[in-house]
């Protein structure tokens, strides 16, 4: 899916300008970068992730959004989903023997 399929998240950040973007490591690269098509790399758009200051960040407004697509805070789609998925699980008390 590329940005312009889907830019819902990319123009409320690029809109409301969140505190922190100011110092994503992303900011000025190319957002194509960060919603490659189905099958593309997501090597170099994580690895910017990896390096950035406001990683957290960046997660944090990803899954408190409805966004599916892309890159953000260094996880894709499918791990945000995994992620949502973990914190909706109670929490297992661990087995005696």
């Amino acid at each position: 899916m590329t940005i312009r399929e889907a830019p819902d998240l990319v123009a409320i950040v690029l809109a409301s300008r969140p505190e922190w973007f100011a110092r994503a490591a992303c900011r000025g690269l190319d957002p194509e970068l960060f919603h490659p098509e189905r099958g593309e790399s997501v090597r170099e758009a994580k690895a910017t992730c990896a390096r950035c200051p406001v990683r957290q960040e960046c997660l944090d407004f990803a899954l408190d959004s409805p966004e599916h697509f892309g890159i953000w805070g260094g996880t894709s789609g499918r791990d945000r989903r995994r992620l949502r998925i973990g914190q909706n699980q109670p929490r297992r008390k661990p087995r005696l023997s």
